[in-house]
């Protein structure tokens, strides 16, 4: 649990002494004890009150345990949060173990980070959402058969499409999904080298690609040299170009596809197995070549030495 306050807490901004790991579990031990430990609480509900309009706030100072543990009731009753021990019993019995001091952490870190999302701002003063990511979001709407109305705030964009996708996971198999094949959480440092990382990956296919297009544009131009292909050139382009065009050369894989990866991405299997081939083989794959010239080049059996020695005797 620690870990996954850390992560949030980096993500959010804060730089604090309870970034530490030690600090942290001896600053939860404390509790409300702890200066420290107030003082996070009380920068996570300030930016929370900020960002969600809450009536709830932390005004009481450090010795003040039992001012605190009533202004805490309350912010943690307005948030609805559903962690029993830190909401139910006797209020001043509440917060007396390192455990529940954690799960207070994780809920308002959590809830901060999601108001975060929830609250970015549109570029049109109409409250809808109209961003950068507007594209997708309409493609994700679109594809989950939800209105696609501009109108309609991102609170409400969100939660719709929350519910309907629990609505289409409760449809389907337990194991169809299948689990994640990155379970681990990562923090804002190593998002960034996974970036960085995508970049040289993307930039070296973009590059393969570029050339196996440019293979295709000079295997289908061949084609149209003879005398008879050159009277049919118009059927061949209106055939090939709309094609053609449809290829790109840039990659559009992002770390999103690595967030959606499953585990059967790892299942590996190659083009030339029986599996593959049974849905692959053609008529044409039984046709054998007949005897073709020795043009040369064949490569002589044996150590490389050897083969050094016979490519020296040849010039």
């Amino acid at each position: 649990m620690e870990c996954d306050i850390l992560d949030t807490l980096e993500q959010l901004g804060y730089n604090g002494p309870l970034l530490d790991e030690e600090a942290l579990l001896k600053a939860s031990q404390s509790g409300l004890s702890s200066p420290e430990y107030i003082n996070l609480c009380v920068w996570l509900t300030s930016r929370l009150k900020r960002l969600c309009g809450l009536e709830e706030n932390l005004s009481a100072g450090p010795g003040d345990t039992d001012g605190l543990q009533i202004e805490i009731s309350g912010l943690l009753k307005e948030l609805s949060c559903p962690y029993p021990t830190l909401v139910s019993g006797d209020v001043q019995g509440r917060l007396n173990n390192k455990q529940d001091c954690l799960k207070l952490l994780l809920f308002l870190s959590s809830e901060l980070q999601a108001a975060q999302i929830v609250q970015t701002k549109p570029r049109k003063g109409d409250g809808s959402v109209q961003s950068a990511t507007s594209p997708d979001l309409k493609l994700i709407c679109r594809t989950l058969g939800l209105s696609e109305s501009e109108g309609l705030g991102a609170e409400e964009l969100f939660s719709s499409i929350e519910t309907k996708i629990n609505k289409l996971i409760a449809e389907v198999p337990k194991e169809h999904i299948g689990k994640p094949v990155l379970k681990s959480s990562l923090n804002s440092e190593h998002w960034a080298e996974l970036e960085k990382i995508n970049s040289v990956l993307s930039a070296e296919y973009e590059c393969r690609r570029r050339m196996l297009i440019k293979r295709l544009d000079v295997t289908v131009q061949s084609f149209s040299w003879s005398d008879r292909a050159k009277e049919q050139i118009d059927s061949m382009a209106k055939a090939y170009q709309p094609k053609r065009h449809s290829l790109v050369a840039k990659s559009s894989i992002s770390l999103a596809h690595l967030l959606a990866a499953r585990e059967d991405i790892c299942n590996l299997v190659k083009t030339s197995s029986g599996s593959s081939r049974e849905k692959t083989a053609c008529a044409i794959n039984k046709i054998l070549m007949g005897r073709v010239p020795d043009r040369g080049g064949a490569a002589v059996q044996g150590d490389p030495k050897a083969l050094l020695m016979q490519e020296q005797s040849n010039l």
